[in-house]
């Protein structure tokens, strides 16, 4: 069978997107256009011959626009197969003439529940129910039928119409058949997961929770080369989240599937110092190696950076502000896989390109805080909140009989922020706004500690005098002890051990401030 003629186009389209143009090129070729509500009067005033859709129906569009296309001589028109004798007799007999291609676009319905203040009302007039309709029926027809769903596609259309005497071939036919059913898949898909949280609105959220990926990067390879990979745009009740809305990659090779982990640790960390003094974190295989504050931000890398000397190469920095020119001379100095930045001052992005390799990212905007995360496993999917939680001073709680300084207090809330984003276990030596130790991922809390404390020694800092934060309990006085043996003066910890006495007796002896928060901060 040869590629059938356009001769008839039902055009209906709520993202106007060059239909204008379109709709000229098909009319030039002759092609006779039938249109609806805004789309008709559009093209009209464009001057292109179109005519409604009720001169095919004999109908009125009814119901303020509800009820339009759900019509026989629309979808006889779209699904009669042209081969079939019976199905040639019965349009023939009921007067239903062939339609040759459809061009729709659907309602707006996910930007539309995106808004913050959009009215369950107004959510379900933007369900569209004659657009999906239409759009099956012409890609299940695909053998004869041209369905058209993205603007993105006009130009090939009628490239090929030209090179064809009017007619598409099978092949576009059939791709265009294939986008139609997974726009429809995830346009129900969308209205589904409003309707179940609009349901679910008194349930506990991680109960209610449905979930969408579409991708939207191929990344070279997984963890490891031969471990195939993608980065997917997440959609779930809380709107759509992909790394285009919160990232610019500005330079360097394309991003890997580890570079989205170690920019997703960065950010995170980096973002707990949103709105306070220059603060750098220094990362590497998600933990952070080097974090610190200062009046400059030069002075807070230099810090972060003499904490370990040897991780930050190949590692990913990421600053709470702006990057200057003198930070950025200094960072040149070594080899780093990504920096991140919410803006690069004037000449920074040209001193830091000469290196090809070096991949440059901006931060847009702040990453949502409330949100649901999610981590897969052989057998199911894990669904949390985000650790978003903050604890503030007036959150602790002083259990020994020295009450910390207030530079303890500084210190120990420093390292406090920090601990909540190192793999557990964790040991965080902090002082004077930046890491001295850091000891992360241990089976043991007590060899965390002592990673910790022979990083430190590695770096020649000085753990005397500082604050030393454990992600969770201390089960045992022996971390604590070893704390203390280091030198550090002030120990911030959650709390909750059956040993609690047990620990707070042993800082007392060694006349160690500490206190509690009451919430622990595992991360695995």
């Amino acid at each position: 069978m040869s590629d059938p003629v356009i001769k008839r186009a039902l055009v209906s389209v709520s993202d106007k997107t060059g239909i204008v143009e379109f709709c000229r090129e098909l009319s030039s070729m002759g092609v006779e256009i039938f249109s609806t509500g805004g789309t008709l009067r559009n093209l009209q005033e464009s001057g292109i011959d179109a005519v409604s859709i009720s001169t095919l129906t004999g109908f009125p569009e009814i119901m303020d626009g509800r009820v339009k296309t759900l019509h026989p001589k629309i979808h006889g028109g779209l699904l009669a197969v042209r081969g079939n004798e019976d199905h040639l007799r019965q349009a023939e007999e009921n007067g239903i003439g062939f339609i040759d291609m459809v061009v729709v676009n659907l309602y707006p319905f996910e930007s539309t529940v995106a808004k913050p203040d959009v009215t369950f009302e107004e959510a379900i007039e933007n369900i569209d129910i004659g657009g999906p309709s239409m759009l099956r029926s012409a890609a299940k027809n695909n053998e004869s039928v041209t369905v058209v769903t993205d603007s993105a596609d006009y130009g090939r259309i009628l490239d090929e119409m030209r090179a064809n005497g009017g007619a598409t071939t099978r092949e576009t036919r059939l791709d265009l058949a294939l986008k139609v059913f997974r726009l429809t898949s995830r346009y129900d898909r969308a209205i589904a997961d409003y309707l179940a949280a609009a349901e679910s609105r008194e349930k506990d959220q991680a109960e209610a929770t449905t979930l969408r990926l579409e991708k939207e990067l191929d990344m070279r390879y997984g963890e490891n080369p031969h471990q195939h990979a993608g980065f997917y745009r997440l959609l779930d009740e809380q709107g759509s989240r992909c790394f285009d809305d919160y990232f610019d990659k500005l330079h360097g090779k394309e991003l890997s599937y580890n570079n989205m982990l170690d920019i997703a640790a960065a950010t995170g960390l980096a973002e707990e110092f949103r709105g306070e003094e220059p603060a750098v974190v220094i990362i590497k295989h998600t933990n952070p190696c080097g974090v610190a504050q200062a009046g400059t931000l030069v002075e807070a890398y230099r810090k972060a950076f003499s904490t370990d000397t040897q991780s930050p190469f190949g590692g990913i920095i990421a600053f709470n502000v702006p990057l200057d020119m003198e930070t950025a001379m200094a960072v040149d100095e070594i080899f780093t896989e990504i920096l991140i930045a919410p803006a690069y001052e004037d000449g920074v992005l040209d001193l830091l390109m000469k290196k090809k390799n070096r991949r440059l990212v901006i931060q847009k905007k702040a990453l949502l805080r409330e949100v649901m995360e999610y981590k897969s496993t052989q057998f199911g999917m894990l669904v949390q909140e985000r650790d978003s939680s903050i604890v503030s001073r007036d959150d602790l709680k002083v259990v020994t009989k020295r009450r910390p300084g207030e530079q303890e207090l500084d210190d120990m809330m420093f390292a406090w922020k920090i601990a909540k984003h190192v793999k557990s276990n964790t040991i965080v030596y902090a002082k004077n706004r930046q890491t001295i130790g850091v000891g992360a991922g241990q089976m043991s809390r007590i060899d965390s500690a002592k990673i910790a404390r022979s990083k430190a020694a590695e770096a020649g800092l000085e753990i005397k005098g500082s604050a030393v934060a454990s992600d969770a309990f201390f089960p045992f006085a022996d971390g604590l002890l070893a704390a203390a043996e280091a030198g550090a003066t002030s120990v911030i910890q959650p709390g909750g051990s059956i040993r609690d006495d047990e620990v707070i007796a042993a800082a007392d002896e060694n006349n160690l401030a500490m206190v509690f928060t009451s919430m622990r901060h595992f991360k695995h």
